[in-house]
């Protein structure tokens, strides 16, 4: 059976460290896995995803453009694949609109919610692995990144308030997210990754 998987969190939490062992692991258990991102993962949402990284724009037009960006990709990329019985991992989904229009930016989060509801229904992925990391930890990991996109160049309050919406998001819907910790190093987090693999295959 298919699956949709999304992992979420702050830049500088591991995500992207991660994301690509994991798929590779479970390509490595017989499954085929599509790897995408958002913003992006078709050609429009790769344009989408240049604007919205660098230039300065009103809150509700960055909102609207990422959400764009993902009924293309959720059209295009993820619903055909998992027709297609394959496993697709995004770096990124709803979540992030949520933690960074609406909790960072202050975006109203019913209107979030209604943006949400007319681009996917129902749709949501079957399993959310949210990696939560401290701000100062976060901002240690990206102190040696030189090009920083417009997300990443914002004050620590900014993501406090992103981290403490991704939290809002987890208390929403619990049953849906692992939260994984870390702050620890990339083998502990590995191994919380391969207790979550073990249970999706037991």
């Amino acid at each position: 059976m298919s699956r949709f998987i999304t992992f979420e969190g702050m830049d500088g939490a591991g995500k992207s460290t991660h994301l690509a062992w994991f798929a590779e692991t479970l390509r490595q258990r017989g499954h085929e896995v599509v790897v995408t991102r958002e913003p992006g993962g078709t050609p429009l949402g790769e344009q989408l995803r240049e604007m919205l990284l660098h230039q300065n724009m009103a809150i509700g037009t960055e909102a609207m453009l990422m959400f764009a960006a993902r009924m293309e990709h959720i059209e295009q990329v993820i619903r055909p694949a998992l027709r297609a019985g394959k496993w697709v991992v995004s770096d990124r989904f709803s979540d992030a609109s949520f933690a960074y229009q609406g909790a960072g930016r202050g975006m109203d989060w019913a209107r979030l919610q209604q943006l949400e509801t007319w681009v996917q229904g129902d749709f949501q992925p079957s399993l959310t692995l949210f990696f939560d990391v401290t701000v100062e930890v976060s901002r240690q990991r990206l102190a040696n990144n030189v090009s920083l996109d417009r997300f990443e160049q914002e004050r620590g309050d900014f993501f406090e308030r992103v981290r403490a919406g991704y939290h809002r998001r987890v208390s929403e819907c619990p049953q849906r997210y692992r939260v994984i910790d870390a702050t620890r190093d990339i083998e502990s987090v590995k191994h919380q990754l391969e207790l979550i693999l073990a249970a999706i295959h037991e």
